[in-house]
């Protein structure tokens, strides 16, 4: 039986209605649907709606619902269920008789679907924080490994300036710590509960909302019954900096292949996570790679089907809104599947340290090195960027690097420049140089490093804290 059947005297077209439902996706938000109608049926008891024995068949009923469906997915096979809400109901009163009918007193599908989502949604957060943190810290374990390690950093695909690895690791960290914060941020505005809103302009029950809300860990119930049934604002914000996410995996992903290409040599692809070619035996393949930055482009296109399905809708709840639900598992889905695989790519992946150190001593990476030697000897900035940039010229038609002109060629350019000179240039000397907080020099770098370890704990802490 229809959960909305009584006023039509048709059946469905067979093909609309088959096409219509939900159930084939909609069905893995069961436990969030059994979680959900057990706080609504302890309201309804306090309503006066269910006596207590009622309440606890109820209960019961729904508690073995919720441990079929661990067991087999034999146990979702229905072909009249619409959505899961009506699947949940079909199950109940199917154990527990027509009493099961009356869980669905003074509640509607607009609030359950709207509930059940944020808390997908809220759990959702909670395991990509945790993987985040897994990966984060196989990050700065790298780092911490690389020690003084050297290597180019680039700007505009150009060598610019030498830094440490442990420092190039370290920026990737940032950067998803940041990724974990948008999900917080989202995360404390999605916590709050629809329960009790009914479709649109709240229960005609006198429910106690506030109990429900607690029941289900959420901060409070939501303000506005039309807001509550019929915005989506928290699956778009979730799948938005789930896209950043993405794009920073993307940007990684890309990165770690052309430094594994020969023409870079940084990087030694592990064989755990790559795969050959059919046609050409000597190949080694960055699958995980290629896949990471492929996938990231799908989190990317849900956010844009994500608000292109909401962007004309008049208030309140549309069906259109079932569109909603199948970019938003497809998004936590592929960051879940990926991002425990690019932590075991971090910790297995070989660093060539040697070519890195030594592509950080050449192409005139130590210029500005160079020019701030100018400067801490008062030659004005604009023109010891100037003298420098004739010294390299200089270079270029000898074939050589700033290290190689003698003094004199260089006092040709600037009697600023002394014996000194040479030593300042230096790749570790150029290393020291940077030593503001945030710059690369090996001791501000140990500093990040033990920072960062702190910023993961707490990003643990506020996990398990939700546990």
């Amino acid at each position: 039986m229809k959960m909305w059947s009584g006023r039509f005297r048709q059946p469905l077209n067979s093909e609309f209605e088959r096409w219509q439902r939900s159930f084939g996706f909609d069905r893995r938000l069961l436990k969030y649907e059994v979680a959900a109608s057990s706080a609504h049926a302890t309201a309804l008891k306090n309503a006066g709606v269910l006596s207590a024995n009622e309440l606890i068949s109820i209960l019961q009923g729904l508690e073995q619902i919720g441990k079929q469906a661990l067991g087999s997915l034999a146990f979702f096979e229905d072909d009249e269920a619409e959505d899961v809400h009506h699947f949940v109901e079909k199950q109940l009163v199917a154990m527990i008789g027509e009493v099961g009918y009356k869980l669905h007193s003074g509640r509607s599908r607009n609030e359950q679907i709207a509930t059940d989502l944020r808390l997908f949604v809220r759990a959702a957060i909670d395991q990509l924080q945790e993987e985040i943190a897994k990966m984060c810290s196989a990050f700065v374990d790298r780092a911490e490994q690389a020690g003084d390690a050297a290597m180019p950093a680039y700007t505009h695909l150009q060598r610019a300036e030498p830094v440490l690895v442990g420092h190039w690791l370290l920026a990737y960290v940032e950067m998803f710590l940041r990724d974990a914060g948008r999900l917080a941020d989202c995360r404390r505005r999605l916590n709050v509960c629809p329960l009790g809103s009914g479709a649109v302009a709240g229960a005609t029950l006198p429910l106690d909302r506030g109990l429900m809300a607690n029941k289900l860990a959420f901060d409070a119930p939501t303000e506005n019954s039309i807001d509550a049934t019929s915005d989506r604002d928290f699956a778009i914000e979730f799948v938005q900096g789930s896209s950043v996410l993405a794009l920073h995996l993307s940007r990684w992903a890309e990165e770690m292949i052309v430094f594994s290409s020969q023409e870079y040599s940084f990087v030694e692809l592990p064989e755990a996570y790559s795969t050959g070619s059919s046609a050409m035996p000597q190949k080694k393949n960055p699958d995980l790679l290629e896949l990471v930055r492929g996938k990231s482009g799908r989190v990317v296109g849900n956010a844009t089907a994500l608000m292109i399905a909401v962007k004309g809708l008049p208030l309140a709840y549309n069906k259109d809104l079932q569109e909603t639900q199948e970019s938003l598992f497809d998004s936590a889905d592929t960051l879940l599947q990926m991002l425990p695989l690019v932590t075991g790519w971090v910790k297995s992946v070989e660093f060539h340290s040697e070519i890195m150190q030594q592509a950080a001593q050449s192409g005139f990476m130590n210029a500005w090195a160079a020019a701030t030697y100018l400067v801490e000897r008062g030659v004005p900035s604009r023109l010891a960027h100037e003298r420098i940039g004739k010294a390299v010229q200089m270079c270029l038609e000898r074939n050589c690097e700033l290290k190689d002109l003698s003094l004199q060629e260089l006092q040709s350019l600037s009697p600023a420049f002394g014996e000194d000179f040479k030593q300042s240039i230096t790749l570790p000397a150029v290393l020291a140089a940077h030593d503001v907080a945030g710059g690369t020099a090996p001791a501000r770098v140990r500093q990040a490093i033990g920072a960062a370890r702190k910023k993961i704990e707490c990003l643990r802490e506020e996990v398990h804290a939700h546990a």
